[in-house]
């Protein structure tokens, strides 16, 4: 569909970016990552991942992506605060892109380091005029000290047994996020990037392009060694004249550089906000990516192509934990493989995610990762390979509750169940007082053990058997507030 053009892998402009950084910075990188065979889709079940020898889910509470470029930022606390709640996922940008403190009014944003204080993947001219400080950039060298804290980080994250998405571009909003990038003209001593923002991640600019795909080359080249990384193309890429040429010239290129490695890593798309039907996926894409996925039908959309589906960004429906633990249970029991919920309490001078006062647009708490983990262990404890998304099991409810279940033929059967949650509640009081509902399920001739599990403990609140004769069979919840969970399994 799309033409590679004639480019080689190492560039005149950028000499010696395939592989000169693997045999050196790399030596840092986890033993055990190395000679672990990177997280795949699973062979059995494409919509689940395969990792370290274990079908895998991806669920986490993270950081707004400047772990890497925002030196303030403590990226090991920040794990190990991941590692502790049990969640297995971060996102990453690779510094190709930054923010400017004040943009989208998030509080302490990590994505907005304070002057001096960013670590590009290009190197420092002499000559000054950078617009936050310091010198402008060289797009002809690179700064090693940007390598070696993404092996750092990258090392630690395989430790803490955390799976990365290494993001390699982000659209550019505004002018001002432009004129802050090292690839824009105003940024940097080459001449580079003389072009409005729009044209910034197209095809219609040969030597920014090149820049583009030499720091591809560079950066794929370091990060082969490690089992607990895929790449995507780029955030957001819908808005501010992405196209989807120049996306697709990316994975070529990310191919090109793997295939003489011998280390193939998944990438994904980002593909839209709330949901899209996509019709003809790009070949070389494996997980496909959305934001703001309430309700989940996007996954339903999507299923029968056989990837990944994720949601890799949430917010701007307020700070209540139910609004994100929800929308977690709710994608990932519709047939999703990857959660993430967009975590504003990690910042720089909070990098255990402690921090309480934010006016950020968006959610993120100590208390959401545990809830999160809790759902990470109720997935888990599933036989997920077999398991597809099961529409139909209950048929009707009273009071009304939304259901989201997946089920494995003639065998065990999840489910997550919650109040009707608008996008922006304005009164959690109403929606927070305990019912018990009656549900009408449709299941086949059998005995089942009916175990009710709590979301915010994962506990098993009330458990029941159930001799059923097959059609439909109406069974009374335990009184809950909010949401609850269960597991039906034959006995």
């Amino acid at each position: 569909m799309f033409r590679r053009e004639s480019l080689p892998l190492t560039s005149g402009l950028l000499p010696g970016l395939l592989l000169a950084g693997c045999c050196s910075s790399a030596v840092v990188a986890d033993a055990r990552s190395s000679a672990q065979t990177p997280i795949a889709l699973h062979p059995d079940n494409p919509h689940y991942f395969l990792w370290r020898g274990r079908p895998t889910v991806l669920v986490t509470s993270g950081e707004h992506y400047g772990a890497v470029l925002n030196l303030d930022f403590d990226f090991q606390r920040y794990l190990e605060a991941l590692q502790a709640d049990g969640l297995n996922h971060t996102r990453t940008f690779a510094g190709t892109y930054r923010e400017i403190p004040g943009s989208f009014g998030i509080t302490e944003n990590t994505l907005a380091p304070k002057p001096l204080r960013y670590q590009s993947p290009w190197a420092r001219s002499d000559q000054s005029g950078y617009v936050d400080g310091g010198n402008r950039f060289d797009l002809r060298r690179w700064d090693e000290a940007y390598f070696e804290r993404l092996h750092a980080f990258m090392a630690a994250a395989s430790e803490a047994g955390v799976v990365v998405e290494f993001n390699l571009f982000c659209t550019f909003y505004e002018d001002t996020l432009w004129a802050a990038c090292p690839m824009s003209a105003a940024a940097n001593v080459n001449g580079i990037g003389a072009c409005p923002r729009t044209e910034a991640l197209t095809l219609r600019h040969p030597d920014l392009l090149e820049v583009q795909l030499a720091f591809v080359r560079k950066v794929v080249g370091e990060l082969a060694p490690y089992d607990n990384l895929y790449y995507e193309v780029c955030n957001e890429p819908y808005f501010a004249g992405v196209s989807m040429e120049w996306q697709a010239r990316i994975v070529e290129e990310i191919a090109a550089v793997e295939g003489p490695l011998g280390r193939r890593h998944l990438v994904s798309m980002n593909i839209a906000n709330g949901r899209q039907k996509v019709d003809t996926p790009y070949p070389g894409v494996q997980i496909l990516n959305f934001h703001y996925c309430v309700p989940p039908d996007t996954v339903a959309l999507n299923y029968g192509l056989g990837r990944v589906i994720g949601e890799n960004e949430t917010g701007f429906r307020g700070q209540h934990d139910l609004l994100y633990r929800s929308e977690a249970w709710d994608f990932l029991l519709a047939g999703g493989g990857l959660y993430n919920s967009l975590d504003y309490s990690f910042t720089a001078s909070h990098p255990d995610g402690t921090l309480r006062e934010y006016s950020s647009p968006g959610g993120g708490s100590p208390d959401l990762r545990r809830q999160l983990g809790v759902l990470k262990r109720f997935l888990d404890g599933l036989d997920l390979v077999r398991m597809t998304p099961e529409p139909n099991l209950v048929k009707r409810s009273e009071p009304a509750l939304s259901a989201y279940v997946l089920a494995a033929p003639e065998a065990q059967r999840a489910g997550y169940l919650h109040v009707p949650v608008p996008n922006q509640p304005k009164d959690f009081g109403e929606l927070s007082k305990e019912i018990a509902a009656t549900l009408t399920l449709a299941l086949p001739t059998g005995s089942y053990r009916l175990e009710w599990v709590s979301p915010l403990t994962g506990q098993t609140v009330a458990s029941q058997d159930l001799q059923h004769p097959g059609g439909e069979c109406e069974v009374l919840t335990p009184r809950f507030a909010l949401d609850l969970a269960f597991r039906l399994q034959p006995r």
